[in-house]
């Protein structure tokens, strides 16, 4: 009889520990995709930790970590039942179409770093529970239809690095509160219905970078404090704020001055008003379960299994004296082969699985705003200045608003290594993003960190410009911004059919060659700081076009920073469209000779008007018969002289053997030569 009650609760005891699978997804998904138009692949009894729902990333204990379902278009609200997921320490539902109110229960969220409701359709108060949410570093909540008051519990939040409740209709009072963040960044406060006077207790914000408080109704004399921001202080249309030191605003009067004195006695009183008492959470116990696996089985369930667990155990120590050592032994073992490995370790192969797939980029680990640390390491002993970096590093929240939230209508390009999207950066400024998987950068962040300082060091007319750059581990993706070409790229001008508006008269031909020719120049030319560069895949698509039709070479020296196999697998392009020199075949080398080949292949692809090139147009550039070579849309109107000059230059740099082709800067010389007719 013993030993049946020893088996029944052995049984007892591996059902309570045996990992089960989650259910409870129905409630949260229902709610925000009512539709079912984007959260198909979350399953009510699926495992959201197998990595097949969508915008759900979990850490190594197979915990709920992160949702990252910006840009989706959700267009529910956001449910109670998120507050299931104790261990999320990221939820990123921006830029959908979500509505309702925020749920005070979001507040029992202990671990969340970061919340994004920013850019959807939500109304009513800001909880002031939230206040409760100590680990909170970014809250975004801008461009909804908030109302009410700024709660001052917010000021409990001491990790706060971002708070953004722009274009929003909030009213009432800047909490004088708000002065106790110490690690506040920036605060974002326009567009909203504020008013009174900017409490004093702002300026003791040592952190404080960026304050944005225009188009409310705030009066009275901006704290002088606040002029150490410089341009980063905008205060623009309140009509009743004054201040000395601010260009945007006016000079304040006597009676500015007199309202303003009778807010100082107070100020150290505000300075040590403590905000008010927020309702407290026991998290020792939530912090434990984040560190074990299956966080999203319910509190009570986990209590009964521990203390189920702790009985049986006992009881298995009193009987296993009256059984036979071996028979124990026997049944323990079995016991053991069926778990099976441990969680720990699943936990880990399957996020490294993850990382290989490319689902885990933008959930693990996000590095949103001022918690960006990109490099690292990779500064120390590489000789280049961080700071000369630095003035080309944005946030990875401007590349995501850029493009807002990276949309399909924002699409420019797609490679088999990277995406090119429009956007428009804070400043108005049209740019063109590249993102890039890093899976297809350099895996040596050393030499990853040199290409990025050469890429940020080319300067010439001639080139694309590099504005900023942006990488992230967290979302597993590296952003090149440049400044937008709005022509296109010159293969649009080519192949066109007789009559089109598009068709580049014989000047801009011109140009455009000799930009290419400077451009390619100042590659290979040696300069301080800039050693020669190999563009190594130079084509009619890599070459922009700006408003005022002037040509500019794109992704110069992107192959200092890309793996090796993805530049090999971008040649396949290049030798269908004949840029690739011949002696690449035999030598496998990159050299300013192979770049000066796959010009002439562009000269002679201007001046025929067509991308693929045929063994008539080579013959009528040897021989001048420009009825074979030169484009018939210019219908006649072109210099003879110019065109035979051209294509001479062309076929020298197209020769097979590299030793007889020019030099960059003899060819520039000889087209500056041959713009002047004799």
């Amino acid at each position: 009889m013993g030993v049946f009650r020893f088996l029944f609760f052995l049984v007892l005891l591996f059902t309570l520990q045996v990992p089960r699978r989650v259910h409870g997804n129905t409630e949260l998904k229902a709610s925000l995709d009512p539709t079912n138009k984007v959260l198909e692949s979350w399953k009510s009894d699926g495992d959201p930790c197998s990595g097949s729902f969508a915008g759900v990333a979990c850490n190594e204990h197979r915990k709920v970590a992160n949702i990252s379902l910006q840009g989706k278009g959700l267009s529910g609200e956001l449910s109670p039942a998120i507050v299931r997921l104790k261990c999320l320490s990221g939820l990123y539902l921006h830029y959908n179409s979500l509505s309702g109110k925020i749920p005070v229960e979001l507040s029992q969220l202990q671990e969340l770093t970061d919340l994004y409701l920013n850019v959807n359709d939500l109304s009513g108060n800001i909880p002031p529970q939230i206040g409760n949410m100590a680990a909170l570093q970014v809250l975004q909540l801008c461009c909804n239809q908030l109302t009410g008051n700024m709660p001052r519990e917010i000021a409990s939040l001491k990790r706060l690095n971002v708070l953004a409740l722009q274009y929003n209709r909030l009213d009432g009072k800047i909490p004088a509160s708000i002065g106790n963040l110490r690690m506040l960044r920036r605060l974002d406060l326009s567009f909203n219905g504020l008013f009174d006077s900017i409490p004093p207790t702002l300026t003791d914000i040592p952190q404080l970078e960026i304050l944005d408080i225009r188009n409310n109704k705030l009066s009275g004399n901006v704290p002088s404090g606040l002029k150490r921001l410089k341009g980063e202080f905008h205060g623009d249309n309140n009509p009743g704020l004054c201040g000395t030191g601010f260009p945007t605003l006016r000079t304040c009067g006597p009676f500015d001055d007199m309202n303003i004195n009778k807010l100082e006695p107070f100020r150290s009183h505000l300075n040590n008003t403590a905000p008010a008492p927020a309702v407290t959470l026991n998290t020792s116990n939530i912090q434990g379960h984040c560190n074990h696996p299956h966080s999203l089985h319910r509190s009570r369930f986990l209590e009964i299994s521990v203390i189920s667990g702790v009985t049986v155990v006992t009881f298995i120590f009193m009987v296993a004296g009256f059984l036979a050592f071996v028979h124990c032994r026997r049944k323990k073992q079995k016991i053991g082969n069926t778990s099976g490995p441990s969680e720990e370790s699943i936990g880990i192969d399957q996020a490294k699985e993850f990382q290989r797939n490319g689902s885990v980029s933008p959930l693990l680990d996000l590095e949103y705003s001022y918690r960006w640390d990109p490099l690292g390491d990779g500064w120390k002993g590489i000789g280049f200045s961080q700071e000369n970096l630095n003035k080309f590093r944005l946030d990875l929240e401007e590349v995501e608003s850029a493009t807002r939230c990276f949309s399909k209508s924002n699409l420019l390009g797609k490679t088999n290594f990277s995406c090119v999207y429009k956007g428009i950066l804070r400043d108005r400024s049209p740019v063109a993003i590249r993102s890039i998987n890093v899976t297809s950068c350099k895996s040596q962040e050393v030499e990853f960190v040199k290409g990025l300082y050469l890429l940020t060091s080319l300067r010439h007319e001639n080139l694309v410009k590099l504005k900023g750059f942006c990488f992230s581990r967290g979302r597993g993706e590296c952003f090149l911004i440049y400044h937008f070409a709005s022509k296109g790229n010159l293969s649009e001008y080519l192949d066109l059919e007789d009559g089109t508006d598009s068709v580049l008269d014989w000047p801009t031909r011109i140009s455009i060659i000799n930009g290419i020719a400077k451009g390619m120049e100042y590659l290979h030319k040696s300069e301080e700081n800039k050693p020669p560069i190999v563009h190594r895949n130079i084509s009619v698509e890599k070459v922009l076009i700006d408003q005022q039709f002037n040509p500019l070479i794109a992704d110069s020296g992107l192959h200092k920073i890309l793996a090796d196999d993805i530049v090999y697998s971008t040649l396949k392009v290049s030798a269908s469209m004949g840029y690739l020199a011949p002696e690449y075949i035999t030598t496998g080398r990159f050299t300013e000779k192979t770049d000066v080949f796959a010009f002439g292949v562009i000269i002679l692809q201007i001046l025929s008007g067509k991308l693929q090139l045929t063994n008539s147009i080579r013959l009528g550039a040897e021989s001048s018969r420009f009825g074979d070579f030169v484009d018939k849309n210019l219908r006649g109107e072109f210099s003879e002289f110019m065109a035979a000059k051209l294509g001479k230059i062309a076929l020298d740099c197209t020769h097979e053997e590299p030793n007889n082709r020019p030099r960059m800067e003899t060819i520039v010389k000889e087209l500056n030569d041959c713009s002047v007719s004799p």
